[in-house]
């Protein structure tokens, strides 16, 4: 495959759509270069949740030893494991993803995985830097959803890897739902003697 094909998903999270972000957010990935191939609206059913985040016991026990640790930090005692925090996490991303709807779309081009997780910046939002998605649009953070015992909400869900892109695509997405398509800004980006410019 030509790297200018590779796929990745993108989700705004119900706080997005809410807060009217979707267009926003779509703009800031088109303008890269990077083309929408599929896109529709959704309520995220349970089932399908589960298969996306597709967590095991090892993410939930290091996400479980993160808690603990900044627990330990302000001076708390915790009173469970850290596979136990962790699946608590896990449970609260679920009920999160799922609340209402949701705006999925597949972006395709060159290193389109590493670019839309620049844009959007880094899960909490308060440390995410200046410029990116999560860093312009929302305050929340990790101490605020700790305190309320929810997910953060960080308005983008992005994929972390191609394969993990490939993977999650295929959950949202059916095949006859993908545009293949050439478009105008994609001569620019990628033809290789950039001729026919000049008249």
């Amino acid at each position: 495959m030509h790297p200018k094909k590779e796929r990745t998903f993108v989700a705004v999270k119900h706080d997005g759509v809410q807060r009217s972000l979707v267009g926003e957010i779509i703009k800031r990935i088109e303008q890269t270069g990077l083309k929408v191939v599929g896109m529709k609206m959704f309520v995220p059913s349970m089932d399908k949740t589960i298969e996306h985040y597709g967590k095991d016991v090892a993410w939930c026990t290091k996400v479980g030893e993160r808690t603990i640790d900044n627990m330990k930090k302000e001076g708390k005692s915790p009173e469970k494991s850290a596979l136990e925090y962790g699946r608590e996490v896990l449970t609260a991303l679920y009920k999160y993803f799922t609340l209402g709807p949701v705006v999925g779309f597949v972006v395709e081009g060159n290193r389109a995985v590493d670019i839309v997780k620049k844009l959007v910046g880094g899960t909490e939002p308060t440390t995410s830097d200046v410029g990116t998605i999560r860093g312009d649009f929302t305050i929340d953070s990790y101490d605020i959803s700790n305190v309320d015992g929810r997910a953060v909400r960080n308005l983008v869900h992005c994929s972390d890897k191609p394969e993990e892109a490939m993977r999650e695509i295929k959950i949202w997405f059916k095949d006859e739902e993908l545009i293949n398509y050439r478009s105008i800004q994609e001569e620019i980006l990628y033809d290789v003697n950039i001729d026919g410019i000049l008249e």
